[in-house]
């Protein structure tokens, strides 16, 4: 499928992939922010591998997220841009499956961490802060998301079409 086209199916899809990455950022809102994090939504992020629409579904969500969650803009710009990043680069590399669960990881942990060593704990040593978030992202990414993606492939092909 041309990831630029989008039918009504794909386009509700997306809706329900920001929807949820949103909801489930805003529901484990004690774990999605701050210094020490796992954004479980972030598990959200290995949907590219199976569906191009999550591509700008999971930035939708993230920065929906960001917004509704009172962060900083820069958190709000560059937390939505990792997030973007990272999605983008899960769906080039979707046929190595490790390697594109990954790049939540990677982006994430070098931009956000930044963000929250800069915007939020400057007490923080930069590269604490990278590791803190990149840690969080690795349960997210390596651990919840393989799960959701065994389990997406389960589902009847007449729902991923």
């Amino acid at each position: 499928m041309n990831p630029i086209h989008m039918n009504t199916r794909t386009l509700a899809r997306a809706a329900l992939i920001a929807a949820i990455y949103t909801v489930l950022t805003l529901l484990l809102q004690p774990l999605s922010y701050g210094e020490v994090q796992i954004r479980f939504s972030e598990a959200l992020t290995l949907l590219p591998m199976l569906m191009p629409e999550a591509v700008p579904a999971l930035a939708v969500g993230c920065l929906l997220s960001n917004i509704l969650g009172g962060c900083t803009i820069f958190d709000i710009v560059f937390g939505t841009l990792a997030t973007l990043l990272a999605a983008i680069c899960t769906y080039k590399l979707r046929e190595r499956f490790w390697l594109a669960a990954l790049m939540p990881v990677i982006f994430n942990g070098v931009i956000v961490g930044a963000v929250v060593h800069y915007c939020y704990s400057p007490i923080f040593p930069l590269p604490l802060s990278m590791l803190s978030v990149a840690a969080g992202e690795a349960v997210a990414c390596l651990i919840v998301g393989p799960v959701l993606v065994k389990l997406m492939q389960r589902l009847p092909q007449r729902l991923m079409a």
